[in-house]
């Protein structure tokens, strides 16, 4: 039988062919047999794409790009977990990285990366401050900032806003070179 006759049985909808490889766009998980060899071209396109790429094979390696091995011979039952499984760390890792400007925002390990090798290591309170700086398409000011991230009321008189800024500025100018990654004006404090 092939997966088109069970087609009724998966939690997914299936689409059989790899023929036109801009229909790619409006799946989310693509699955190639080991014995279907893609052309350089085809390979490069299934690598720049952001659905997940299941490689079906006997072996046990991983083999070129894949998020994922489907042994074989598979189950429907193991078909459906793998998409499951990798689906839910799809959407995790979507959830826990955050594209600020030039830099990318690993919540999950606290860290704020310029390249790959090249980061940060960012405080609970730093992320929760950019965060807000990336809800906001405006300037916030600090009593909104004392607020929404530390729960004070508006009329406390701290200097918590200023010294947490001031000290996550000093650790991307100092790691980065960048004196324009949190910037202010009158209206408060953006990015």
């Amino acid at each position: 039988m092939t997966l088109i006759e069970l087609k009724s049985f998966l939690k997914f909808n299936l689409y059989e062919g790899f023929s036109n490889t801009s229909l790619l766009d409006n799946f989310d998980v693509a699955i190639i047999h080991k014995d279907f060899r893609l052309n350089s071209k085809t390979e490069a396109i299934l690598v720049n794409k952001s659905l997940i790429k299941i490689l079906a094979t006997n072996e046990n390696k991983k083999i070129g790009n894949y998020d994922g091995i489907l042994k074989l011979p598979a189950t429907i039952n193991d078909l459906n977990l793998i998409i499951d499984k990798l689906s839910s760390k799809k959407i995790f890792n979507q959830n826990s990285s955050i594209t600020i400007k030039d830099y990318l925002l690993d919540k999950n390990e606290k860290k704020l990366f310029k390249k790959k090798n090249i980061f940060i290591v960012l405080t609970e309170k730093e992320i929760q401050l950019l965060e807000l700086f990336l809800n906001n398409n405006k300037p916030i000011s600090k009593n909104e900032i004392l607020s929404s991230v530390w729960h004070y009321s508006s009329d406390a008189d701290t200097h918590t806003v200023e010294t947490h800024i001031y000290r996550l500025r000093k650790k991307i100018n100092n790691k980065f070179s960048d004196e324009n990654f949190i910037l202010n004006n009158k209206d408060g404090y953006f990015v």
